[in-house]
């Protein structure tokens, strides 16, 4: 059910254009997208497992024979690390099937089988979970990248896309704490305008597409004693009316 929930979240962000703060692996990505999975995806999230099973197949050229397999190889049936890390069966009742020298091949074969569809089961509810809010075949007209930024929106804050939404009150950016304002965003890391955004807005991604930015940044100026500024971000048009 949690997963189904995940593809409703997901399918209302793209509706609404408010990203979510996700980190999928790039093969879940291509999964929702109908994309077929290669083993170059896997290699991209466990290279290290890749090389595992490599090793297991071409065993030979390191002049490992039948009748020195099981000493270098600690396995002694057909399972394999999930993605979680634990070992499990790759085939049903892999418990129960030997491997040998002379199956290795079918057994790395099963074995990276098992790992490109273990989340068949999940993806298709997350789908399903997005039917709900979008016509999901239409996702199959997308690549991955372009699924992950209408749902995530772009890992970076920009300075530079700031400035084209920004909205200024009783102040101009020619002001010299404006200046300040914009000089020290540009120095900040992108973890430091994140955690900005956040303070400001409460949400940490922007849309990929500038235009879908419908709630507009504000810096107005204060009247106090002190020159000062007050910086309000993306907040709903009825709450700049409430402080007009």
């Amino acid at each position: 059910m949690q997963f189904k929930f995940l593809g409703i979240l997901m399918g209302v962000a793209i509706r609404t254009k408010k990203p979510l703060d996700l980190h999928l692996a790039p093969l879940v990505w291509k999964q929702l997208c109908c994309v077929p999975l290669t083993l170059e995806d896997l290699e991209e999230v466990d290279l290290l497992y890749v090389q595992t099973l490599n090793s297991i197949l071409h065993i030979e050229d390191s002049g490992i024979t039948e009748e020195s397999f099981h000493e270098m190889i600690p396995l002694d049936s057909f399972v394999g690390q999930s993605a979680d890390g634990k070992m499990v069966p790759i085939i049903p009742g892999g418990n129960s099937i030997p491997l040998t020298f002379s199956n290795r091949k079918e057994y790395v074969e099963r074995a990276i089988e098992y790992r490109l569809h273990e989340m068949d089961r999940q993806v298709a509810a997350v789908r399903e979970g997005m039917s709900w809010i979008l016509p999901v075949p239409l996702l199959s007209l997308l690549t991955a990248k372009q699924l992950e930024q209408m749902v995530c929106g772009m890992p970076e804050i920009s300075v530079e896309v700031l400035k084209k939404v920004v909205r200024y009150r009783e102040v101009d950016e020619q002001h010299q704490l404006v200046q300040w304002f914009w000089h020290t965003l540009e120095e900040f890391s992108n973890e430091e305008r994140v955690l900005f955004m956040r303070f400001v807005s409460g949400r940490s991604r922007l849309p990929a597409n500038t235009a879908d930015i419908s709630q507009r940044f504000q810096i107005m100026k204060v009247d106090r004693p002190y020159d000062s500024l007050q910086v309000f971000s993306f907040i709903f048009l009825v709450t700049f009316d409430k402080f007009a």
